[in-house]
């Protein structure tokens, strides 16, 4: 892996990251595939609108079908016909808190009850990176803890310390194992303490992982919160190697995280909420089947080049969601995908002309005025 920081406005960066399967443009938006998929949208549809990286949920893909399936296969890049493109894979660590009542943290591991049999599967640091070097990742994550906002600062604490542990085993049992292709990312814990947030970037950091994440984030807090840390926590992780800001978010989210320095994103948002028929567009959110757009004949976004907004009415939009036609989950999945992705190339070439506050300013402004002013 190859990092590189072009250029610079503020702490926004506009960087370059080299991969295994290609070139990746930073700031960057990571479609979420979670079981070798992104839901209702093909690679090709990735493709077109530009994606380079997309993200593979590791405990996912260890229940169904098994990472060691995809591995025959020949790795997940073949499975899932993304040759194309990137895939970096969450540890499963998220599951550690999405999955709470279904799991038991021990310092071996998490031991979880599957959610599709009832069936127990440790997941410890070293079976986390075998499972992604199994599945073929070009980013692996370490396994790690995520507590939620609400967590006394006690269990913080305890879980660093944890985390901080399962780091070191991630990394030894990675070399062990070749240290490549794929390259290995350390995650910063710390809820909103800035202590402990720069107490556990300097462990992390101090591990000289290729590059680093902030998990934590968006698990509870309110959004002005999570926008202050991530602004205090970005600038703590190592300036030449790429930052990941993990699970966030909405676009505003993603502006003001980019502004503070953040390189990397996911969420699954941007198709979750295209299955429930909101829409996001530059005049803000539009919730398709509200009975206002049944005689609409303008486009969901005038200002977007996407398949969806070049072809088809809001009218049509709000047609098929109200009949239940499954051609409504792609066409709305397809549009909010490409506006992140747009999103970000925007901002990117903000940065590379010195405007990235004008520019996150200007949409936010924007988004706030609504899609029917």
């Amino acid at each position: 892996m190859k990092f590189a920081v072009t250029h610079t406005d503020g702490a926004a960066r506009r960087g370059v990251l080299e991969l295994p399967h290609g070139r990746v443009d930073t700031p960057q938006f990571m479609p979420v595939g979670t079981v070798a998929s992104v839901k209702a949208i093909a690679p090709d549809d990735l493709q077109e609108m530009g994606a380079q990286i997309i993200l593979g949920n590791t405990y996912h893909l260890m229940l169904r079908p098994g990472a060691a399936l995809v591995q025959e296969m020949g790795g997940l890049h073949r499975f899932m016909s993304w040759s194309s493109g990137n895939i970096l894979t969450d540890s499963g660590g998220f599951q550690v808190y999405s999955l709470a009542k279904q799991r038991k943290i021990t310092e071996e591991g998490a031991l979880f009850s599957s959610h599709l049999d009832g069936s127990k599967h440790l997941l410890s640091p070293e079976r986390a990176v075998e499972l992604q070097l199994q599945l073929g990742s070009d980013i692996l994550m370490a396994f790690d803890e995520c507590p939620p906002a609400q967590s006394e600062r006690r269990y913080f604490e305890e879980s660093l310390a944890r985390t901080t542990r399962w780091a070191q085993r991630c990394k030894v049992e990675w070399l062990q194992r070749g240290g490549g292709p794929g390259s290995l990312f350390g995650i910063v814990q710390g809820g909103l303490h800035q202590d402990l947030r720069a107490r556990h970037a300097e462990e992390i950091a101090a591990m000289d992982f290729p590059g680093n994440a902030l998990g934590g984030f968006s698990v509870g807090e309110k959004p002005q919160a999570m926008w202050e840390g991530v602004q205090h926590a970005a600038p703590l992780l190592p300036a030449d190697k790429p930052r990941y800001l993990m699970g966030v978010g909405t676009p505003e989210d993603l502006l003001r995280c980019a502004l503070a320095g953040v390189d990397l994103f996911d969420c699954v948002m941007p198709t979750r909420v295209a299955r429930n028929g909101l829409l996001f567009t530059r005049r803000g959110r539009l919730q398709i089947k509200s009975a206002r757009y049944a005689r609409d004949p303008r486009p969901a976004d005038e200002a977007c080049g996407c398949y969806t907004c070049r072809t088809f009415t809001r009218a049509y939009l709000r047609h098929l969601f109200a009949a239940e036609e499954l051609l409504a989950f792609r066409l709305n999945s397809l549009h909010n995908l490409t506006f992140y992705l747009d999103l970000m190339r925007g901002l990117r070439a903000a940065i590379e002309r010195g405007e990235a506050q004008a520019y996150a300013r200007s949409l936010l402004e924007s988004f706030a005025a609504g899609p029917d002013q």
